[in-house]
């Protein structure tokens, strides 16, 4: 009911999406998602790259007066680092004279596989395509569920629990407020103290020429009971959450609640136990992360995301030419030393995006109006129960 489609290159004229599946007349605030795709370029240890775009969206279709109109609505993000490239990525006539083919891949990248499956000799075709930049289209298509969500009541908030060698150990207060600090944060985390540890380690891996990378952790308040199924594996809430944060660039792992833990952990102190007061059911702990046998329980869902480091290294490590077959360092191309902050931005919109489907299939209707009555009339009926 709910699908997007992305195109488009790191260094290409743009990046454009198409999303289909959206309810007619839900208001479309395009600062909202403008200011989205703002958070996605900040952070301690970015790039150049960063300092060159300032993404902003431009609807061009499906939208009318602020309200969608029930039909594909289409999104563009301009490339403004394009006009330094046009030549390099020129979409027509043959590559010039100063065009220096790439062919040495990077570890660790989509260099090496991706030229040999699609039988590329210059490797930019692969890695522009490849590229974390195509993440800004994640983001734009997650804004546009997260205003769904947002219209019911559902917030998605992300933060960093780990960096590098530093792990967040104080986290104290609401989530709104855990939210809050790591927003004014330049790493997303929400302890000043790992904040300043992290910090420290970033320089000290740039100044070596090295990477980092980290785990961050969604969480999604006012989720209602209900959204997934445990009919067929393909429809666990878990499992598309799963899938959708490791599409990701660099997402390598990704655990739900108490997550690895649970494993090491007896039962009795791992499930979360049931009570009824005040005509709800209520839970004295939250380790499954909202979500049981891939439907959610009401309990915010919580689902974390670890990021290996950047494979770009300014100390560059073995390679092969591919065209010659002899030892070579690795192809440096500009980028981050860390992007964990960054990452937890599209973290956010893609647990936005799945949710988003999972709530459609639920209460869906081809207006916001049908699916509010819908919504209600489930909610009037979970309350009888």
């Amino acid at each position: 009911m709910l699908r997007y489609l992305t195109a488009g290159e790191s260094h290409g004229p743009a990046l454009t999406a198409i999303v289909e599946g959206l309810p007619s007349n839900l208001p479309i605030d395009l600062e909202f998602i403008n200011h989205q795709l703002w958070r996605r370029q900040q952070g301690y240890g970015r790039g150049g790259r960063m300092k060159i775009e300032s993404d902003r969206v431009e609807i061009q279709s499906g939208v009318r007066f602020g309200k969608t109109m029930g039909t594909p609505v289409a999104m563009m993000i301009q490339n403004k680092d394009w006009r330094n490239w046009s030549e390099k990525m020129a979409i027509t006539g043959d590559a010039p004279d100063s065009v220096v083919e790439i062919t040495k891949p990077r570890p660790g990248h989509a260099d090496l596989a991706g030229a040999l499956k699609y039988n590329q000799e210059d490797i930019r075709n692969v890695l522009e395509r490849a590229s974390a930049r195509n993440t800004a289209t994640m983001v734009a298509v997650g804004s546009a569920a997260r205003l769904l969500l947002r219209h019911f009541g559902i917030e998605v908030y992300g933060h960093v629990v780990e960096l590098g060698p530093v792990r967040v150990d104080r986290l104290e207060g609401t989530i709104p407020e855990i939210a809050e600090r790591a927003e004014a944060s330049e790493v997303r985390v929400a302890d000043p103290e790992a904040e300043r540890k992290i910090i420290a380690a970033i320089d000290e891996a740039k100044a070596a020429g090295d990477t980092l990378g980290g785990i961050f952790e969604i969480i999604v308040t006012g989720a209602p009971i209900g959204l997934g199924s445990y009919s067929h594996p393909d429809r666990k809430l878990d499992g598309r959450l799963a899938q959708a944060l490791m599409s990701i660039q660099a997402i390598k792992g990704v655990e739900i609640g108490l997550g690895f833990d649970a494993a090491r952990t007896p039962g009795s102190q791992v499930h979360d136990e049931i009570g009824h007061r005040q005509g709800e059911y209520h839970r004295r702990s939250n380790n499954a992360g909202g979500l049981e046998g891939g439907v959610t329980n009401g309990q915010p869902v919580i689902v974390r995301a670890a990021m290996k480091p950047i494979p770009t290294l300014y100390k560059p490590l073995e390679s092969v030419d591919m065209r010659t077959k002899e030892p070579y360092r690795a192809t440096i191309e500009r980028s981050d030393v860390c992007a964990v902050p960054a990452a937890a931005v599209v973290g956010e919109a893609m647990v936005a995006w799945v949710l988003g489907q999972a709530f459609l299939e639920k209460f869906g209707g081809d207006s916001i109006e049908e699916i509010e009555r819908n919504y209600d009339s489930y909610l009037a009926l979970i309350g009888e129960r």
